[in-house]
């Protein structure tokens, strides 16, 4: 019985995170931002790589402040107490050189609000101190996501989102399998299989987007491997960005099921479908409809099914479906 591989809690998935996140007192006041789920839930299951830009650059512990300042064309980021301290180029310079040696690294976590690692709504300021009503992304943070721009990233704050922080996992996962399994060993053959795959995965997250990766891959035969595999990649992960929802998982859920409903006994098949309704009404969470239809297949699927990444498209262990 051929079921696709769970992501086991042995810490293979390499994650970039603002140091201070991890407790590092590098924050310009000496202090940190130790967040209690990264280090307490997700430090379990993944390798931090943890980095300080404005440490890295030179910057000192404790030190002065710096903000973002000017208008939305020309952002430039500045000490707060001495203006004429310019570091825009220094963060900008970094985050280009951290994107291209943090090759290993299937997402990122950022520390919000940061003028060198928000990454959006960071205020910017008018050089007299006063708010602009603009914001930016931080400086590193801003050259990194323009240099690795399928990089899955995050803020800290954003991950206590129920949706977004398993969005969020799901495109780290997904990011982490097609390195691992297509870009070590890359072919048209190998991007079908992974294709194949992550149908159901797709169709959750965009059925139109389903329909056209789908019409890639049947046509990527005859186009050069590496603009099939740039193209591949860059329709799968902007999939992937757009949030899957109630209705959407609803119908993923019954296609699913019916490669088992000839199988599956009445009563059950009934039950099933009594879960999927109170999902999609909101009654109850995604992780209780799938545990079931997760039963069905296990029992009952092919092998074409039972290898779906829908079903186990992150680690168990975190319960991000628990609240979605």
């Amino acid at each position: 019985m051929a079921i696709v591989s769970i992501p086991e809690p042995e810490k293979d998935i390499k994650l970039g995170i603002s140091a201070c996140l991890m407790g590092q007192k590098v924050r310009y006041d000496g202090g940190h931002k130790r967040s209690s789920f990264c280090m307490n839930t997700l430090n379990q299951y993944f390798h931090f790589e943890p980095v300080c830009p404005e440490v890295a650059i030179g910057l000192g512990t404790p030190r002065e402040p710096i903000r973002l300042v000017g208008d939305i064309n020309q952002v430039r980021v500045v000490g707060t107490d001495h203006p004429d301290r310019d570091v825009t180029d220094q963060l900008t310079d970094y985050g280009n050189q951290k994107a291209n040696e943090l090759t290993d690294i299937s997402g990122y976590i950022l520390m919000q609000k940061s003028p060198s690692c928000g990454m959006e709504r960071v205020k910017v300021y008018h050089k007299n101190g006063t708010p602009s009503g603009v914001s930016s992304a931080g400086a590193y943070a801003k050259a990194l996501m323009k240099s690795q721009p399928l990089l899955p990233v995050e803020e800290e704050g954003r991950l206590h989102d129920p949706v977004l922080r398993e969005n969020f996992f799901t495109r780290v996962c997904a990011y982490h399998r097609w390195h691992n399994e297509v870009l070590k060993n890359p072919s048209h053959a190998t991007v079908v299989n992974f294709h194949s795959i992550h149908k159901y995965m797709i169709m959750a997250h965009n059925p139109s987007d389903y329909t056209a990766l789908g019409r890639l891959v049947a046509e990527g035969g005859k186009m050069e491997l590496e603009s099939f595999l740039e193209q591949y990649f860059e329709g799968f992960m902007n999939t992937l960005k757009k949030r899957a929802n109630r209705k959407s998982h609803t119908n993923t859920m019954l296609h699913i099921l019916g490669y088992v409903k000839k199988t599956v006994d009445t009563q059950e098949r009934n039950q099933f479908l009594k879960l999927v309704e109170e999902y999609r009404q909101g009654t109850i969470p995604l992780v209780v409809p799938m545990a079931m239809l997760r039963h069905f297949i296990e029992n009952h699927g092919n092998e074409y099914i039972q290898e779906q990444t829908y079903l186990y498209p992150h680690p168990d262990q975190l319960g991000l479906r628990n609240q979605i």
